[in-house]
């Protein structure tokens, strides 16, 4: 990437941009949240549509000069519909979220009010910060009641959920999940939405490119409100969209509910919508429509589940057994070594994961967990051979303690045949 013009003006944070790509080309990139843009996105993530101001909607602005920004959003809505074969008749989608937990604070100021009740999975058993966490402002100004995994199995208990909902009853019911490897029943979830009078709300964040791909069941036929970031195994830029049934709300006679989310997102909480990302997100939708994609998704999985299978031939603990999605957790308590300590043993042989709570931890900082995710390197073109030795290489590390520096070699001389270079490495997925 051609950084011309910076490395001129300011060379101090020039050396600090190409040290950083260097260190992305240069590591493996385990983490779950985390993927690689194709050129096509960079290139109008840093283009002059970043130059304009354009509060409000398409048709609806309060700044003049708008008449390309208002088809450029109008793409990325009909895209972003299309790629979950939604009709435009029934569902609504909002592109301007920044990101998304404000997304999700946007849904819930919409849908309820402070001090209302927020149902969401708890942090330790694979929910989001942004779920009705204590710690965040969802827990703050909303009741938070939070279920939990079956500790046992690391499953979901969908007769506990139930129970919850029906003993509380929220307002709103969230499915959908940062850290859960296995396949999520919106169905059920709509169910019990439905019989406690609250809206169902799926965060498919993780998921989306799964969902979109047909390789995990769709949650439309059965929430009010779909959120979904962009990036992750969308594989686009840093953003979020909403999804919202053009239905009237439950609990405000008269009012419609894509547009009090709408309304909630501008001038609810966010100003004007950054427009650079707003195309970006059309590229990623134009590119997640293409036939390539699903071939790519579909080697997420296999990639995913290889990697699960080989970490437990090597005596690995996995939470709930193994990965039905992208992702999968080991659980180290039988290892006698914490989350913290694992993730910085593997990032010292140039391999990035992250630590994570389980079921049963209380400190996210130095919790029992660590976190594996495949669309990162499925994107650089690893399939299953390589992620063989991504589990080899984590049993040496972990479990037979060799030393780091060695390891890091063998993970360069394999990078180098996947080298980045055009962000990313031109493969059969691309």
């Amino acid at each position: 990437m051609k950084l011309n013009h910076l490395k001129k003006s300011d060379p101090r944070l020039y050396k600090l941009i190409s040290a950083e790509i260097k260190r992305q080309d240069e590591t493996l990139d385990l983490i779950a949240s985390e993927n690689f843009v194709s050129p096509e996105i960079l290139e109008v993530l840093g283009s002059p549509l970043t130059n304009k101001y354009s509060e409000g909607y398409p048709g609806k602005r309060y700044y003049p000069g708008n008449l390309y920004y208002d088809e450029i959003e109008e793409l990325a809505r009909t895209r972003a519909l299309k790629a979950f074969k939604l009709n435009s008749k029934n569902w609504s989608v909002n592109v301007q979220p920044y990101s998304g937990s404000p997304a999700n604070l946007a849904i819930y100021f919409a849908l309820t009010k402070p001090g209302d009740i927020l149902m969401g999975m708890d942090l330790a058993s694979g929910g989001h910060l942004s779920h009705g966490h204590k710690a965040t402002i969802s827990g703050k100004l909303f009741k938070s009641i939070q279920y939990s995994v079956d500790k046992k199995t690391g499953l979901i208990n969908y007769s506990e959920v139930e129970k919850l909902a029906k003993k509380h009853k929220p307002r709103i019911i969230i499915s959908g999940y940062s850290a859960y490897p296995r396949k999520i029943d919106f169905k059920k979830f709509g169910e019990i939405a439905k019989s406690v009078g609250a809206y169902h709300l799926a965060d498919i964040s993780h998921i989306a490119g799964l969902v979109s791909a047909g390789f995990h069941s769709s949650p439309f036929p059965y929430a009010d409100v779909v959120m979904t970031t962009t990036h992750k195994t969308l594989r686009g830029p840093r953003g979020a969209v909403i999804f919202s049934r053009k239905e009237k709300m439950l609990h405000a006679s008269g009012f419609m509910l894509h547009e009090a989310i709408d309304k909630t997102i501008f001038p609810g909480i966010q100003g004007g919508p950054h427009n650079n990302a707003i195309a970006a997100i059309a590229v990623a939708f134009g590119e997640a429509l293409k036939p390539n994609f699903k071939k790519y998704q579909q080697q997420i999985i296999k990639n995913a589940r290889v990697l699960a299978e080989s970490l437990k031939k090597y005596d690995f603990n996995l939470v709930s057994g193994g990965t039905d999605n992208h992702l999968l957790l080991i659980d180290l308590k039988n290892l006698d070594i914490g989350g913290l300590e694992a993730e910085k043993i593997l990032e010292s042989a140039g391999i990035i994961a992250n630590r994570n709570s389980i079921s049963g931890d209380t400190s996210p900082f130095n919790p029992s967990g660590l976190r594996l995710g495949a669309p990162a390197v499925t994107t650089r073109g690893f399939k299953e051979k390589e992620m063989k030795k991504i589990a080899d290489w984590i049993y040496r590390l972990l479990i037979k303690k060799e030393k780091p520096s060695l390891i890091k070699k063998e993970v360069l001389k394999l990078l180098k045949q996947r080298r980045l270079k055009g962000r990313p490495l031109t493969n059969k997925y691309e």
